[in-house]
């Protein structure tokens, strides 16, 4: 009689529980199912690829073969949905009319592939949105204006030089392939550490020795890490995973060191004191006009603001500025008559080099026409996404709920043989002015368009020119035959395991 009345008690409860538990499956499993019919029937109107039931299309993009993408956008010419697992989709574009349509609008960018860095970055002009966005975005331009620029010149060159001193020591002690990704990674570390915060780390010599400049190189290969796989979006999984944290570890050594220098910053400005080293300056740096922007508009501008600012500026501008230059060394190494060509137009401005200033980059013509064409076949950033706030109608009338995300595809739309004839060549010529004044405005999109364009693209462009011009006089480039580059898509399109090229020093260098 007692077995009997501990059994009724306690097998009641858990039967009730076990009841609940199934229910509650029961409901998500037919919320699912609703989510994925609702799906099917909002992209019917729109071809896809095949699609596995369960992964969808996460090999495809998981795989970092943008060969695959490009039949894709060969075989449907403006979009397609891309399935990420059976109950999850997102809609990519590459069609200049449908990206026109897309980027007029002012919907929330999609945290589907940053939502775990904002936490430990803060919100800077990359995540933020509406009125907060817009006024983080006036307050920093001034930052980015060619007055500003022009005097980071003589900083970038001098770490440029650094690089090639470098490069120069190694050629002449063996005759093999140069690893440059790892030398350009520290070097864009340098220009930016100088134009953000004054700071000589001399990473370039010794890279290793310096907390920050560790943390930042590791961060940024963890930052912009892919984030196609379903399991890395369950935040308590990424939290106790170990690169999430490991990612938070660094994320703290980053935040330690801005808010240090910022505070030591804003003490010599409140003191009316300078730095030791400020009477050696000769240009504001970013964090000089962040802090005016903070003192103009006291509360609304935070020092959580200030740092977050900072630290998406080091990070977002280091990892781009790595990547961009890496490639347009191998697009000319690729094309040597049009590395000859950019390399007589250099000398032909600068002569042997031992000085470059703001004017003679604007006379950079075909330099600056083969940057723009590898910013077009190997865009930094691949894509840009948004989650659609109200419906969308394209142009040709068809139409998307709210709540699709949106993935622009800049690789598909610069690759698109409906836009771009033979889009696989490397032809400088298709950024003459008379080619450019008849092409589509939405056809060529690096640094995106519309009010929330990239802000950093001048200064982009500066240090391109800056460092191309002085490789170019130094260095003839070769690739690799053994060990071509292949693409690692992540956030930032790099190069997966290096990038290996012939360097010869020129005998006038």
């Amino acid at each position: 009689m007692d077995a009997s009345w501990l059994e009724t008690r306690w097998a009641r409860p858990l039967y009730l529980a076990f009841v609940f538990c199934l229910a509650l499956g029961l409901l998500q499993a037919a919320k699912l199912y609703l989510q994925r019919q609702r799906l099917l029937r909002d992209l019917r109107p729109f071809p896809a690829p095949p699609t596995h039931w369960f992964h969808g299309h996460q090999k495809f993009l998981r795989d970092d073969k943008m060969e695959k993408l490009d039949e894709v956008v060969e075989k449907y010419p403006r979009a397609f949905p891309c399935w990420i697992g059976p109950f999850q989709a997102f809609f990519y574009i590459y069609d200049p009319d449908y990206a026109k349509t897309f980027l007029s609008r002012t919907d929330l960018k999609s945290q589907y592939l940053c939502k775990f860095r904002i936490p430990c970055l803060g919100k800077g002009l990359v995540n933020l949105e509406g009125p907060k966005w817009f006024q983080h975005r006036q307050l920093l331009t001034p930052g980015f204006h060619f007055n500003t620029l022009k005097t980071y010149v003589e900083l970038m060159a001098h770490s440029v030089n650094t690089m090639l001193d470098k490069w120069e020591k190694i050629c002449r002690t063996q005759d093999t392939p140069v690893e440059v990704y790892e030398h350009i990674n520290l070097m864009a570390l340098d220009i930016i550490m100088k134009c953000a915060f004054n700071q000589e780390t001399n990473c370039q010599i010794n890279s290793t020795h310096d907390p920050y400049v560790k943390a930042m190189l590791e961060l940024g290969r963890i930052a912009f890490y892919p984030l196609h796989s379903l399991l890395v979006h369950n935040d308590i999984i990424f939290k106790f995973s170990p690169k999430g944290h490991r990612f938070q570890e660094l994320s703290q050594v980053l935040h330690q060191y801005t808010e240090k220098i910022i505070q030591d910053r804003k003490k010599c400005l409140k003191a009316g004191m300078r730095q030791d080293n400020t009477q050696k300056r000769t240009c504001q740096d970013f964090l000089d006009i962040i802090l005016s922007a903070q003192a103009e508009n006291g509360d609304s501008f935070s020092d959580t603001d200030v740092q977050s600012e900072m630290n998406m500026f080091m990070l977002v501008g280091h990892n781009t500025m790595t990547a961009s230059l890496s490639w347009l060394l191998y697009c000319l190494a690729l094309n040597p008559e049009h590395q000859e060509r950019c390399r007589e137009e250099i000398r032909g401005i600068l002569g042997d080099g031992s000085s470059i200033n703001w004017d003679q980059l604007g006379e950079m013509s075909y330099t600056t026409m083969c940057i723009k064409e590898t910013f077009r076949l190997i865009p930094t950033i691949s894509s840009i996404s948004r989650e659609l706030s109200k419906p969308l109608t394209f142009p040709d009338g068809c139409s998307l709920p709210a709540g699709m995300t949106v993935v622009l595809s800049i690789w598909g739309l610069h690759h698109n043989p409906a836009v771009w004839k033979n889009p696989k060549v490397f032809d400088p010529l298709r950024f003459s002015q008379e080619n450019s004044d008849q092409r589509h405005s939405h056809a060529y999109l690096p640094f995106s368009a519309g009010p929330r364009n990239c802000i950093g693209q001048q200064f982009a462009m500066v240090e391109l020119k800056v460092a191309i011009a002085l490789i170019l006089l130094h260095f003839k480039l070769t690739p690799d035959p053994i060990r071509p580059p292949t693409f690692s898509n992540h956030i930032v399109l790099k190069p997966k395991d290096g990038l290996y090229l012939q360097l010869k020093i020129l005998p006038d260098s």
